[in-house]
């Protein structure tokens, strides 16, 4: 599919000038493009890991864990010092994800929860600092709520993908096999920009990342005096 949302040689020279993962990290960047294994761009993992520093979030929810890249950058982020819940559907992949954490020295701090995310937000009852949605494009709009419902005030909300290659945008004619994502993910960044809980950002680096912070309970700032 056409890239519309970067330009290559913009993405070449910000891969070149930010630090890159070494270690497990660079070998699981590897196994996911030999294996075509979907994870986060270099751009956003650098992004994802200064907002981890920045904001100190004391729990995580991550919807999409795959082999457990973004886990491990947010966890390495934290030192371990942030406990991380990520729920992944396939069983398999939830395995592979759970050895690489044990792997790197973080296992104690990131716990997988195996599962269909729409059953697992339902049953998730203790709030989080930091949200990372990274999972079904086509489920967003099903996941905000329960999301909204877990994220503490003054929590931000990460949403990867929203621009889908840039068809969000793309006037005419969408292909059927990519218009119904298109459409629902075109439903979630208008769900997202005009909830008034929330203040939104829509980056595009990736394939676009919605960065959304938790409002008070009546949409105002949270005071913290």
């Amino acid at each position: 599919m056409e890239e519309r949302i970067r330009y290559p040689e913009i993405d070449r020279f910000i891969r070149k000038t930010i630090k890159r993962e070494s270690g497990l990290l660079k070998c699981l960047e590897d196994y996911a493009s030999t294996h075509f294994i979907p994870i986060i761009s270099p751009e956003t993992a650098a992004l994802l890991k200064v907002l981890v520093r920045i904001h100190r979030p004391g729990r995580i929810l991550e919807v999409g864990t795959a082999i457990g890249y973004s886990a491990l950058i947010m966890a390495a982020a934290s030192e371990g010092k942030t406990h991380i819940d990520t729920i992944e559907i396939d069983d398999e992949i939830a395995g592979m994800a759970e050895h690489h954490f044990r792997q790197s020295g973080y296992g104690h701090c990131i716990r997988v929860l195996r599962g269909d995310a729409v059953d697992i937000l339902q049953c998730l009852t203790t709030p989080y600092d930091m949200i990372f949605l990274d999972a079904s494009k086509g489920q967003y709009p099903e996941f905000l709520p329960e999301c909204l419902r877990l994220l503490k005030e003054g929590g931000i909300l990460l949403s990867d993908n929203v621009l889908y290659k840039g068809l969000v945008a793309r006037e005419g004619q969408v292909e059927h096999k990519h218009r119904t994502i298109a459409v629902r993910l075109n439903e979630y960044l208008e769900s997202l920009c005009r909830n008034p809980l929330l203040d939104t950002a829509i980056i595009p680096i990736g394939d676009g990342l919605a960065l959304s912070y938790r409002l008070g309970g009546d949409g105002t700032q949270p005071c913290n005096a």
